[in-house]
């Protein structure tokens, strides 16, 4: 039996993280089992399938069932400390935030690892980040984070641009793909903090 990469490890990782993300919102709605489960799952798979699809490969979750189990566990996570989860909203944003910065790593990385530039696997550690998270949100009928003033897609970004100078300057691999997880962490945590957004666009009328 093959002990998984470091980079595998941080795959599983970041999908429990996003799939409890989902199945806590989806038990504050008073979602059935299965519907939380599809929501978690989402939540967990959707980035990296549209990454994937876009890079021309399977998506991942199809040559290995670990998502599934991995999106599995997180239920069972949430069914025994059901209460403390769902109604803490810290918890909400802290493993949202795990899963947006450790799907950015990987995002990146596997666009490298398939010869994409660097511009194009900044946008794919995007999509793999908040992709997920907009899938769950429409599912759950809440406006996407994405899409509110607080900086989301930016984190990933900034993240991207951070794994990037890092490759240049050849630093180790697991060194950089540390330092750009805490790097997206980091701009979240202090863009929610803070309060810290992008300008909004003004519609006519409007001051």
């Amino acid at each position: 039996m093959e002990f998984p990469s470091f980079m595998e490890i941080l795959d599983f990782i970041g999908t429990f993280a996003f799939a409890i993300s989902g199945i806590r919102l989806a038990s504050a709605k008073h979602f059935d089992l299965f519907g939380a489960y599809v929501v978690g799952v989402v939540t967990a798979i959707g980035g990296g399938t549209l990454r994937d699809l876009l890079l021309g490969v399977t998506p991942i979750w199809m040559t290995n069932p670990m998502y599934l189990v991995c999106s599995g566990i997180a239920l069972l996570w949430v069914i025994i400390f059901g209460k403390r989860i769902i109604r803490q909203e810290v918890t909400f944003f802290i493993f949202d935030t795990i899963g947006l910065a450790l799907f950015t790593v990987v995002g990146v990385e596997k666009a490298l690892d398939l010869n994409f530039p660097l511009w194009v696997a900044v946008i794919m550690g995007t999509i793999t980040g908040a992709a997920g998270g907009v899938f769950r949100d429409v599912f759950i009928n809440e406006i996407p984070l994405i899409f509110r003033k607080e900086i989301y897609a930016m984190a990933c970004i900034i993240g991207g641009i951070c794994y990037g100078l890092l490759d240049w300057f050849n630093v180790d691999i697991i060194i950089n793909e540390c330092v750009t997880g805490l790097c997206v962490f980091l701009v979240r945590l202090l863009a929610v903090k803070y309060h810290l957004g992008l300008p909004t666009l003004k519609g006519e009328g409007q001051e």
